[in-house]
């Protein structure tokens, strides 16, 4: 049976001050993988994850969300961004940050209730963190922010999972804690994309994997196209996928 298409990209062209940074990129990820997207630093994984999510304008192309624009299916996606991009010194608990992940759901009127609240400390409980609801978020290290902003992710409900970078900075607990979780999202039917660094772990953690430098250089199972011919196309460096692993 033919595998549904979550995301379908089409000519997707972005730039920065007239330099692309994404070129011609055609994508499509199927519902219910875990994929990883790499390649090197100024590659445009992060401008791809934002060009779909609509954060970022495209100079061309187009990007839907099982068929439809993102803004219609805003609702069936949840994003974790990179670390980097978050004040973490926001006054506030990591049980409000949880919360904000029902607000999409309820509208601009209506405001968490009891079930909302449930929610998020049963998604506080998934990733270890229910004993730190009420801590404030800027007290937490950065292994344990990011397990209360995947939280913030599950509270959500999503059909599709975006994560920049979520092992970025986090320690080898964590690490196993978090690809555990992606992995049971993957088993429950979820589609889950990563902008992912680590080489060496491809292979363990994912079963989807797209390489990028600008264009789009490969993309397929992990099994089928992680090897060393794609590496080197990628990195523009003799890889030997020994070394990966």
């Amino acid at each position: 049976m033919e595998q549904k298409i979550a995301i379908a990209i089409d000519d997707l062209t972005v730039a920065y001050n007239y330099k692309p940074v994404l070129w011609d990129i055609d994508l499509q990820i199927p519902e219910g993988v875990l994929m990883a997207i790499v390649g090197p630093n100024g590659a445009g994984k992060s401008t791809l994850l934002k060009s779909i999510l609509d954060i970022i304008k495209p100079l061309a192309g187009s990007v839907t969300v099982y068929g439809k624009p993102y803004k219609k299916q805003r609702h069936l996606v949840a994003y974790v961004p990179q670390k980097g991009s978050v004040d973490w010194d926001f006054p506030t608990t990591a049980l409000d940050v949880v919360m904000m992940g029902t607000y999409g759901s309820l509208g601009w009127i209506k405001r968490p209730g009891k079930a909302e609240k449930k929610a998020a400390l049963e998604a506080l409980e998934k990733v270890g963190m229910l004993t730190f609801q009420n801590r404030q978020i800027s007290q937490l290290s950065g292994g344990q922010q990011q397990r209360i902003f995947l939280a913030r992710a599950l509270v959500q409900n999503a059909a599709i999972y975006f994560m920049d970078e979520p092992f970025q900075g986090v320690d080898a607990t964590t690490e196993k804690a978090i690809i555990q979780i992606l992995k049971e999202l993957r088993k429950a039917g979820k589609t889950v994309i990563v902008v992912h660094h680590d080489l060496q772990t491809v292979p363990e953690y994912f079963d989807w994997v797209t390489f990028l430098n600008v264009k789009k250089i490969a993309t397929g199972p992990v099994a089928q196209i992680f090897n060393d011919d794609n590496l080197t196309k990628t990195y523009g460096i003799n890889y030997k996928t020994s070394i990966v692993e």
